[in-house]
């Protein structure tokens, strides 16, 4: 019989701000019921958060958007944020990113507003303990799954958020991640595509458009996708029997303005699909705040494939 780590109340929410859900690595092996992935919209920031919190891979964070949370702390945790900078303080002092740092019981931990970037990923020693569903906690409030209750709510006022007793005070290991691996999310991203099988139907015209255009990211943006606005992209399909959808795919409906797919996607579509943008892209795409220029690039899948498994790597051991 397998012993699960004991699991106590840990952090109580003062202000629940917009949007904080609770993410693990996502929902796998169940896209033919129709249900989708989840996990978290930046998985390169949510790696780093967890890594530097000395936790293992997959291991549950806090999604915080936009800001707004304010969270306090019932014992003494060691925690990392990574990802945008939202200005979190802890009693009133900036806290430092992309590092491991001691909140104390009692302390108050607030986050802002978007300073750059859009979601911060905070990580707890020991990992967020919740109830999973479909075997994941990850949170999809659509399909009503996930998160701290199992049934996909997002953090309320005055809930009560417990996490696994890791049974160390810290953990060994790297707690502060290099300059070079702490994107600036104020810097227009070019993203990485991986070209798909419709890509030759669409007009010479609008491929050169594609990728020689700074698109510009939509305020219609959410967990499900990110609409790009730009020069009108034309297609010869007329129609097309709805098909699989992966996630970073880079559908075009009619209007030519392209929709890129994240992780709470529906899993099937019927629009024409440029590609998909590798996984790395795609977390970088879900720091880009509205208004926000970012370019298309082509590259090969082996090109991806060597700069996923190298990343993955890094994390995975």
């Amino acid at each position: 019989m397998t012993t699960l780590p004991q699991s106590d109340i840990a952090i109580r929410v003062l202000r629940a701000g917009p949007l904080a859900l609770l993410q693990d690595r996502g929902r796998f092996g169940v896209r033919h019921l129709g249900v989708t992935q989840g996990g978290p919209a930046d998985l390169y920031s949510w790696a780093w958060a967890n890594r530097l919190a000395g936790n293992p891979w997959g291991s549950a964070s806090l999604e915080i958007t936009f800001g707004g949370l304010q969270l306090v702390a019932e014992r003494d945790l060691d925690i990392a944020i990574a990802g945008a900078d939202l200005g979190a303080t802890l009693e009133g002092h900036p806290v430092p990113l992309w590092q491991r740092v001691r909140w104390a019981e009692g302390q108050k931990l607030t986050f802002g507003t978007p300073v750059s970037g859009l979601r911060a990923y905070l990580s707890v020693h020991g990992g967020f303990a919740a109830p999973p569903a479909m075997g994941s906690v990850a949170c999809v409030a659509r399909e009503q799954l996930g998160g701290f209750d199992g049934y996909g709510r997002k953090l309320a006022d005055d809930d009560r958020l417990s996490t696994f007793r890791p049974g160390i005070t810290a953990a060994p290991g790297i707690t502060q991640a290099p300059p070079h691996a702490r994107p600036d999310f104020r810097e227009p991203p070019q993203l990485d595509l991986l070209p798909g099988a419709q890509i030759a139907e669409f007009t010479g015209r609008s491929l050169f458009d594609a990728f020689n255009t700074w698109w510009r990211v939509d305020d219609r943006a959410d967990r499900m996708g990110v609409r790009l606005t730009g020069p009108k992209l034309q297609c010869r399909i007329r129609s097309l029997i709805s098909e699989g959808i992966n996630l970073g795919g880079v559908q075009v409906p009619p209007d030519g303005q392209p929709i890129v797919l994240l992780n709470d996607r529906q899993t099937i579509g019927g629009y024409p699909r440029l590609g998909a943008l590798s996984p790395l892209a795609a977390s970088r795409l879900a720091q880009c705040l509205p208004g926000q220029e970012v370019r298309l690039v082509a590259r090969s899948s082996e090109a991806v494939l060597r700069e996923y498994r190298a990343f993955l790597a890094g994390f995975k051991g």
